[in-house]
Formats: C-alpha cells, structure tokens, sequence
C-alpha cells in the first residue's frame, strides 16, 4: 500500500503542477511568441501527468520505462518553455515562475531516478 500511496501522491504532484503552468499560460500575452509558447506549453506540461497515468497500469516494464520517459521528456520540454518566458520575458511573474520552474526540476530528478532503478531492475 506505501507504493501505491506514493504514486497518487505523484499523480496529484504532477496534476498540481500542471495547473500552475497553465495558470501562467492563462497570462500570457496575446502575440505571436506568446500564443506558440502558450500552445507548447499546454501539451508539454499536461503530458506528464497523463503519461505516469498510464504507466501506473504498464504491460511490462519495458512498457513502464517507456511511458516514464515520455513523461521525463514533456517534463524537460516544459522546463525550457518556462526558461523562454522567464528570460523573454513574456509575462511578469518572476516569484511565481521560480518556484514551478523548481518543482519542475524536482519532478525531472524524480523521473530520473525512477527511470534509472526500473532500468537496473530490468536488466535482474
């Protein structure tokens, strides 16, 4: 049961973090720059979250490691969309924008290291 604790309190993380990014998608300017990185950053950062949803009931773990790693890299695209606002900047929420630019390191160090010890499993 501790496992599986752990993973719905991944999935609301990851969920909570989703709705803050598109908090600050809601707030961006309606230009150019701003309406290609609102679109980018709408899929990038909802992906994770359903992503580790499905790798939650994966067929094998070939197939978890898969579906992890898509998550790892939504979770590494968004990263980048939120460097562009910040150093563009596009919108005024720098207090903001540090701490979910944080917790978005935080979740790509924790798919990382899930990532890496499901991969030493497998190779057992």
């Amino acid at each position: 049961m501790g496992k599986q604790q752990g993973s719905y309190d991944l999935q609301e993380r990851l969920i909570g973090f989703s709705i803050r990014v598109l908090n600050v998608v809601e707030i961006l300017p309606d230009s150019r720059a701003g309406n290609h990185v609102a679109g980018q950053l709408v899929r990038s950062c909802t992906s994770p979250a359903a992503n580790y949803g499905e790798a939650q009931s994966a067929e094998s773990r070939k197939d978890f490691i898969h579906k992890m790693k898509i998550a790892l890299k939504e979770l590494r695209e968004t990263f980048v969309w939120l460097l562009i606002i910040r150093r563009k900047p596009l919108v005024d929420v720098s207090d903001k924008l540090a701490s979910i630019i944080e917790e978005n390191n935080e979740l790509i160090s924790i798919f990382v290291v899930s990532i890496t010890t499901a991969q030493k499993n497998l190779k057992k």
